[in-house]
């Protein structure tokens, strides 16, 4: 009787354990096609998808949002001579004030292209 209740409890745990490994792997799954929503090499859409909500689709950083968390305004120039590509990488990927980290949500690809983005912005 004790081994029957012993292998009734390992058969448990085993089922259990696969049950965790295939739920996590579909979350894991889902996470990877939530991510694929943003696609790589259209730094564009990345930028409106992600970023525009505060600073703006023209870079101004005039948006409700954006007053409210003071935005930078990509589009000045003065701004653009000081910052340096590895620093706006660094805000991407890091965050920076209220702006959220992005380098658990976007490829160092896709960080690089929005580097090159908020670039255009300059006036």
């Amino acid at each position: 009787m004790k081994k029957q209740i012993q292998f009734a409890l390992l058969l448990l745990l085993v089922v259990a354990t696969v049950g965790i490994l295939v739920f996590s792997d579909a979350s894991l799954t889902q996470a990877r096609v939530n991510s694929a929503a943003v696609v790589p090499g259209d730094a564009k859409t990345t930028f409106e998808a992600k970023c525009a909500t505060c600073h703006g689709k023209d870079g101004r950083g005039k948006t409700f949002k954006g007053k409210l968390s003071h935005a930078r305004d990509f589009t000045s120039g003065e701004w653009q001579n000081e910052v340096t590509d590895e620093r706006l990488f660094n805000s991407i990927s890091n965050g920076r004030n209220k702006m959220p980290a992005f380098k658990k949500k976007l490829s160092e690809t896709q960080i690089d292209e929005l580097v090159a983005y908020v670039r255009r912005f300059k006036r």
